[in-house]
This record gives structure tokens, C-alpha cells and sequence, in this order.
């Protein structure tokens, strides 16, 4: 099927300015958390606890801040994003797939992980939106 250029809502950058933006809110507080609630050094001996390497945990600090920095800003957000992905079904893999579906679950199951991974892809289908500070 064909669409016209007349057909795509003059919206959608909006839209993809509100999704990116609420995305990268959601790294910020992840990271965040990990950084000023759990510290560092805690964050490493979860991930040590999980059979990770330690130091995997200050890298996902460091890449949480780096992808919630450029999704907000709006710099080359939408293949910034993309690589949030992995990261997210890394999660779903290392901790929460083994809980079930339902984030209400003991633990978080993977419906939450798998619904920001998935708005990530959608993010970079849709484009980085308005008002950004570098945009491919």
C-alpha cells in the first residue's frame, strides 16, 4: 500500500519529540538511581551477584547517562537509542525473563523492559522529532 505525503500526520515530530524525550527520562532515572541510590560500588556487586562481571555495572551507569544525554538533548537520538536495545533485552535475559511476564511480579518481570525496548525501535522508525541538537 501507498502512502502519500499528505497521509502522515503533521503531528509525528511532535510525537517523536514527546516519545524521545520520555525515554530519555527513563535512562536519566535509571541511571541516576544506580549512580546515587544503589552507588556504584553496588551496582557492580549486583551484577557480580547475577554471574556478570562487576565492572559491567559502572559501563551500564556510564552508558544510561550517554543514551538518556543524547535522547534529551536530541543528538542523533534515534540511533542513539538503538542502543539501548541491547541493553534492555540484556536485562530481560540476566534478571527479570526468569520472573514471568508482569512487571508487578516478585523481581519486575519483562513486560516493562520489552515495552522500552520496543518504543525504542519505534523511536527510531518515527525519527528523533523537533527541536533537537544534532539530527541525521
Amino acid at each position: 500500500m501507498k502512502t502519500s505525503a499528505a497521509a502522515v500526520s503533521p503531528l509525528a515530530p511532535y510525537a517523536a519529540t514527546v516519545l524521545r524525550l520520555a525515554l530519555g527520562g527513563l535512562f536519566l532515572v535509571h541511571a541516576l538511581t544506580k549512580l546515587l541510590v544503589f552507588t556504584p560500588a553496588g551496582t557492580a556487586a549486583f551484577f557480580a551477584s547475577l554471574g556478570l562481571p562487576g565492572a559491567l555495572g559502572y559501563l551500564t551507569i556510564v552508558v544510561e547517562l550517554a543514551i538518556a544525554a543524547a535522547l534529551l538533548l536530541g543528538v542523533y537520538a534515534r540511533w542513539v537509542g538503538l542502543l539501548g536495545v541491547p541493553l534492555l533485552l540484556g536485562t530481560i535475559v540476566t534478571v527479570h525473563g526468569a520472573n514471568g511476564f508482569g512487571f508487578a511480579n516478585a523481581g519486575g518481570g519483562w513486560e516493562h523492559p520489552a515495552f522500552w525496548a520496543l518504543a525504542l525501535v519505534v523511536l527510531f522508525l518515527l525519527g528523533d522529532g523537533r527541536w533537537t541538537l544534532r539530527s541525521r
